[in-house]
């Protein structure tokens, strides 16, 4: 009986622990190898900037109005100055039309009056004023990431 118990029938317990730990070492290292690969690549989204020239003052005669359908937003020239309005509905993000009384959305119905202010429909808050300055060359400059309240213009030095 004790020389049947000797004899290896498979793989013994020993033998399977020793693989197993070995092939535990092998994945952890080359987990390791992968981690250190990977950090080598930066995690880095760029995203379109906030800030873009509109042109100069020039561009922008008193009484006009300028549709960037590629910015969202709308450019308004009057005696007062120049501002902004964003044309992206405060609802779910469509883009608004300019009617004769303000603004509209074509998706869901919101209504804006002249100065982004919501009359109608189910937009939560009102189109948002959005900052003018000018650049060291002389051109104007809007930043869709800082809002400014409404009513607040760009001042044109004359």
């Amino acid at each position: 009986m004790n020389s049947a118990a000797n004899e290896k029938t498979g793989i013994s317990r020993r033998d399977f622990l020793g693989l197993a730990s070995l092939g535990t070492a092998i994945l952890s290292g080359l987990a390791v190898i992968a981690g250190i690969f990977r950090m080598s690549k930066p995690n880095v989204r760029y995203e379109e900037s906030t800030r873009f020239k509109i042109g100069k003052p020039e561009n922008f005669p008193v009484g006009t109005v300028k549709k960037l359908d590629d910015r969202g937003v709308f450019i308004f020239s009057t005696d007062d100055g120049l501002h902004a309005i964003s044309s992206v509905c405060t609802h779910l993000g469509c883009i608004v039309a300019l009617t004769e009384t303000g603004f509209q959305c074509p998706c869901h119905g919101s209504k804006y009056n002249g100065n982004g202010k919501v009359i109608g429909g189910p937009a939560p808050r009102n189109l948002a004023w959005l900052e003018i300055s000018r650049h060291v060359d002389g051109s104007l400059v809007v930043d869709t990431a800082k809002e400014i309240p409404a009513g607040t213009k760009f001042k044109l030095a004359v």
